[in-house]
């Protein structure tokens, strides 16, 4: 009878379905996401050194910052050998504990980067991109460590003017409390464009999120019939409430033309493999990786020779960045203004809320008001100077948008 060796524990991959992968001399080894991409042993000094050198190579070559994916997953305690079947939020420990994820030795890998970091004139800089709970956010944000964290928490909110002010509200809080800064996303490489995303039926409803987004694209991607202008009206308000607020805003690439997710790529031409080890159960993130298109026409709308690695849709042309520039209104013009006024408008951190009508936020911040309206109604807009509107209606306070004033 043929002996069955079994995987040393009980452990998935973010990619499933097993985090162990045997080599031909009967060992294994552990890797939480692809077989392709086995994790390193942090407790060896040679892997510290590793990277503190090519942090070093490259900083010595120019490069200004880094960002840091899974930056919570370095440091682990492998005894005794750990099980998971879920990487959810939800079963991550919230103490420093966990034996996989967000352990409090990983900031002792970042507080020697930090030295490195500073040994440059400017100082580089680094962003984490660390899944964990916001109690735990704050260490990877820190001066003694990478310097930020992107604050993911808005990725998973509802469109809804109670959520997104409890969010803002919350990481506001946080910041004062730690001395770190804040960060604003609303898309990455992870998640559907939250052009698309903000219409999907049901979202934000469950405690992540991210479940509602998955749920929906298996079963619908192919037969939706999502109102993608109100998507577009939505996405354009919420960056605008975002670049209004304390700290610093990122933008994934391809937002600033107001690009939706590219929901209809064939499963034989996706290159995701969580849609492949998922079997079809998992959300593909092809759709907010398509190249970009710069031009109306061409094999890849500009983006390069030879077509695109991932299928770009028809309607690409007219977004793309040559259709864009012709037409004062078009979103990226929207976001080119929004960048400019905001070092202009550059002020204080400090925020005070402005009473509203329900569905409705408003702040400010020294001259600076932020309005932002959730509903499908127009209200009425705050005294000031109008000096921006994301719907391009100055007279109100139109449905889905956001306007930016100047107080008088």
């Amino acid at each position: 009878m043929k002996r069955v060796e079994l995987p040393p524990s009980d452990l998935a991959s973010h990619f499933g379905p097993e985090g162990w992968t045997r080599v031909p001399d009967g060992q294994w080894y552990m890797h939480l996401f692809t077989k392709e991409q086995p994790d390193f042993n942090w407790d060896n000094p040679e892997v510290n050194q590793y990277f503190l050198d090519v942090l070093r190579f490259w900083s010595d070559r120019g490069v200004d910052g880094y960002r840091i994916d899974v930056a919570h997953a370095l440091k682990k305690n492998l005894e005794p050998l750990p099980d998971r079947a879920s990487y959810s939020l939800a079963v991550m420990k919230d103490d420093g504990t966990d034996p996989l994820f967000d352990r409090d030795e990983v900031q002792e890998v970042y507080a020697q980067w930090r030295e490195v970091f500073n040994d440059y004139d400017p100082p580089r800089v680094a962003v984490a991109e660390a899944w964990v709970h916001p109690n735990r956010r704050a260490p990877y944000a820190s001066e003694a460590g990478l310097g930020q964290a992107f604050n993911f928490d808005l990725l998973a909110s509802a469109w809804d003017a109670e959520s997104f002010r409890e969010i803002i509200e919350d990481n506001l809080q946080s910041a004062k409390e730690t001395g770190s800064s804040s960060t604003w996303v609303m898309s990455n490489h992870d998640v559907i464009r939250h052009a698309t995303r903000l219409v999907i039926p049901g979202y934000g409803s469950s405690p992540d999120g991210f479940s509602d987004e998955n749920n929906w694209y298996v079963t619908h991607r192919m037969d939706h019939d999502l109102d993608l202008e109100l998507g577009l009206a939505r996405a354009k308000a919420a960056t605008l409430l975002i670049l209004g607020l304390p700290g610093s805003t990122y933008i994934y690439q391809g937002e600033e033309l107001g690009l939706h997710d590219v929901l209809d790529i064939p499963s034989d031409q996706m290159q995701d493999p969580s849609w492949f080890r998922g079997e079809g159960k998992l959300k593909s993130r092809d759709g907010c990786r398509v190249p970009l298109p710069w031009a109306k026409a061409g094999s890849s709308f500009g983006f390069g020779p030879g077509g695109s690695h991932l299928p770009q849709p028809s309607w690409y042309g007219d977004s793309s960045v040559e259709a864009q520039e012709q037409e004062s209104s078009s979103t990226l013009n929207l976001y080119r203004k929004a960048i400019a006024l905001r070092k202009e408008l550059g002020t204080s951190d400090d925020l005070s809320w402005i009473d509203s009508p329900h569905g409705t936020t408003v702040f400010r911040r020294g001259n600076w008001i932020v309005a932002t309206n959730f509903s499908d109604k127009p209200a009425e807009l705050p005294t000031g100077e109008v000096i921006l509107s994301s719907s391009g209606d100055e007279s109100q306070l139109a449905p889905n948008s956001t306007v930016w004033l100047r107080a008088l």
